[in-house]
């Protein structure tokens, strides 16, 4: 059975921590832990087998970490996803042939190790390109699904996604991680991630790491309360403390199993461990796992848009502030010719403050490039601001320029009922999962 079949009508258990069981396999401190997995696949093999064996449905593959920019020396991204493939489905073949419960092979991707632009300095492009490379060899080695996983930057989530579903046709589930704030690293809200994540049709999203399962009921309840997609949970085994120089963690199988009940009660269909989460801890959840009933989320449908940072459900008139558009705007005009934002940025600044909801873009004017023009003003603008923005253009390779590089959900502006008009512009829309503005 195919897994997005599965989930339709039973709750899906992942498996639990990687890391805290390559470490008891003897990973040192400091070592490639994909690298280390490469070198000694029997005792990767062993861990796969005590997860399956505990019950999961899936089993992650142990590349988090594998990426170009981390891997050193003879070690390629391609050798050590094929590795990591072959050894999961090693261990699967390992189960006894009477057991039928569906097992899946998760390809699992994680942060690239470097900020993405404002914050850092690797580009959108860049990302894309790293996280293309990891999906198509994944898809070629046999893995069943991708996990995109404890991603902190929407951006690089969007970058993750996009190179998954434009070159592979596997399944994708994302989850991010938030801090007890409700906010990840970079300031992404929950509410933002399952508008802007489950926009680009994603099939399965939720929350992973950080934090224990009572310090993420807050951060749950915000996403089950949006989300129309599958919620997908695994959290650390407690929080973490330090005994002995070793990291250990502050709850019990038990107290992790009541924390999974209550996921599931609010909506949650997908379930598993980080950190510190053993065999131990997913066997308490499938001993468990048919005194739980799945709950079928169904949220209204409302119309929303988000930058990382707002989340704006468009149910009432909205404040749209249109300085940024060069008809007229001798200033602005120069602006765009140079290609400078600064100008705009302050138009921008000066909407805001003035009371608009979102920022309407439009860099349309003759002999210039527009679609490098509006890459690079809505880069900066985002970078300064944190409305979420309209974006303007009669021309559909800068609406989706402009789609691509934004980091939230924006709005289209706009279609008209012209077949020409519809079919050119609404593919994007669907894409990108971006709201739009019909003419009448």
């Amino acid at each position: 059975m195919q897994i997005l079949e599965y989930i339709k009508n039973n709750i899906l258990l992942f498996d639990g921590a990687m890391g805290t069981m390559l470490q008891q396999k003897g990973l040192k401190l400091g070592e490639n832990p994909e690298i280390f997995g490469y070198q000694n696949p029997e005792k990767l093999s062993d861990i796969h087998f005590s997860y399956l064996n505990s019950g999961s449905n899936v089993i992650l593959t142990n590349t988090f970490g594998c990426n170009e920019l981390k891997l050193t020396g003879e070690y390629t991204v391609e050798m050590i996803i094929d590795n990591a493939v072959s050894v999961a489905q090693k261990a699967i073949n390992r189960l006894p042939k009477d057991n039928t419960k569906p097992r899946y092979i998760a390809l699992d991707i994680g942060p690239i190790g470097e900020m993405l632009e404002p914050m850092g300095t690797l580009s959108f492009d860049r990302a894309y390109e790293i996280f293309k490379r990891q999906a198509i060899e994944g898809e070629k080695a046999g893995a069943d699904l991708v996990v995109i996983e404890t991603m902190m930057d929407l951006g690089e989530v969007r970058a993750a996604v996009l190179a998954v579903k434009e070159n592979t046709s596997l399944p994708i589930f994302c989850t991010m991680t938030f801090d007890e704030g409700g906010r990840s690293f970079t300031g992404c809200l929950p509410e933002s991630m399952v508008v802007a994540v489950e926009g680009l049709g994603v099939d399965a999203i939720g929350v992973n790491c950080s934090l224990g399962p009572i310090q993420l009921v807050p951060i749950v309840e915000k996403i089950t309360k949006l989300s129309s997609i599958p919620v997908m949970v695994q959290a650390n085994a407690g929080l973490p403390k330090v005994a002995d120089g070793a990291t250990v963690y502050d709850i019990t199988p038990e107290e992790f199993f009541d924390g999974v009940k209550k996921f599931v009660e609010m909506g949650v269909s997908i379930v598993g461990g980080c950190c510190g989460t053993n065999p131990e801890f997913i066997k308490e959840i499938s001993d468990n796992l048919p005194s739980l009933k799945k709950v079928v989320l169904d949220n209204e449908f409302k119309s929303r848009v988000c930058s990382y940072s707002q989340n704006l459900e468009i149910s009432a008139p909205i404040v749209v502030g249109e300085r940024i558009n060069p008809t007229g705007k001798k200033l602005l005009q120069e602006s765009i010719k140079k290609e400078s934002a600064e100008y705009a940025i302050n138009l921008a600044l000066e909407q805001a403050s003035s009371g608009a909801q979102i920022l309407d873009i439009n860099v349309g004017l003759p002999g210039i490039d527009e679609k490098r023009v509006m890459i690079k003003f809505i880069k900066e603008i985002q970078a300064v601001i944190d409305i979420p923005l309209l974006i303007d253009s009669s021309d559909p390779e800068v609406l989706e320029a402009g789609l691509r590089y934004y980091n939230g959900r924006a709005i289209v502006n706009s279609v008209n009922g012209k077949d020409e008009s519809l079919e050119s512009i609404l593919p994007i829309v669907k894409k990108y999962g971006a709201g739009v503005v019909g003419l009448a």
